[in-house]
């Protein structure tokens, strides 16, 4: 199923002169209470007022091994490397992101149909949900750059045409998570407001943003209130541990310049009833590895 849908109003407004903050117009939990799934009623009540919540281990030890293999297997490849879904490090010339996994590796797409994963997707969106994004993050010691700070829906929505906040993402680390190695940051809270960014959107941009992000990046002036209003919570844990965050959360990432790298499958789910219409602030829409047309549910 890869039709893609007319053109809808934009609720969003982003990439204009000036940075814009708009009140969140769309529930964050999307199911009605009671709905079964893997959370439970107050970790959902948690997840809707902080826009994230952790799981940990998620997966079980002797499970994270078999992913952290195939992780291992695909980036040694060279055709992999050689793959326009591979991302590399501007210095180091290593592999950062490979996108679209769950269409490269069988392992990895089960992992998308666990009912562990996909389960708490649709429970959070409440309905049958597609993958958006896949990848695994590559973040070895001794100098991985990290993500700077930003929301993933402005990108989202500005780039692949998702029109409502009906988007969940789920981070599954393979390595330890310490609070030194560039973990995940997430300011809580700041998913129930939208800050549009300043500036057009180059041609091409996903070139140069998967590398090191600039168009779509809050200024320094908004992220110090966002910080200041909502703090910043650094994720860690062992590996086999998950954090599900909402699509408008502010997040980022540090470098990781000690000696432990810091590997995590990322999988972005959306509702099957939000799909993806024309780019609301690009010139053309991103490939479909970046974001996907194809709206098929993950059975």
């Amino acid at each position: 199923m890869t039709t893609t849908p007319e053109r809808t109003t934009d609720l969003y407004p982003t990439r204009g002169r000036t940075e814009v903050a708009t009140p969140r117009q769309d529930p964050v939990v999307w199911s009605t209470p009671g709905t079964p799934g893997p959370f439970a009623a107050d970790e959902l009540a948690a997840f809707e007022r902080n826009g994230f919540a952790a799981v940990e281990r998620l997966v079980a030890p002797e499970e994270v091994l078999t992913y952290r293999a195939e992780l291992d297997r695909l980036i040694a490849d060279p055709a992999v490397r050689a793959d326009d879904r591979s991302i590399v490090e501007p210095a180091s010339r290593e592999i950062r992101s490979v996108f679209e996994v769950h269409r490269m590796s069988e392992v990895f797409a089960g992992l998308v149909r666990d009912p562990r994963v996909v389960g708490r997707a649709r429970q959070i969106l409440g309905s049958d949900v597609y993958v958006h994004q896949s990848r695994i993050n590559v973040k070895p010691g001794f100098g991985a750059s990290g993500f700077y700070w930003h929301s993933d829906f402005e990108t989202w929505h500005a780039e692949d045409g998702l029109p409502r906040m009906r988007t969940v993402s789920v981070s599954i680390a393979l390595t330890d998570n310490l609070d030194t190695n560039g973990g995940l940051m997430i300011m809580p809270g700041s998913h129930l407001t939208f800050l549009g960014c300043a500036g057009e959107t180059p041609k091409d941009n996903y070139k140069k943003s998967l590398r090191m992000q600039e168009a779509g990046t809050p200024s320094d002036e908004a992220l110090t209130g966002f910080a200041d209003r909502h703090g910043i919570k650094l994720f860690t844990g062992p590996a086999g541990s998950a954090t599900w965050f909402d699509c408008n959360c502010v997040h980022g990432s540090g470098d990781n310049i000690t000696p432990y790298p810091r590997s995590n499958v990322f999988i972005v789910f959306n509702s099957v009833e939000n799909t993806a219409v024309e780019p609301f602030a690009a010139p053309v829409r991103r490939p479909e590895f970046i974001g996907a047309r194809d709206f098929t549910p993950v059975r």
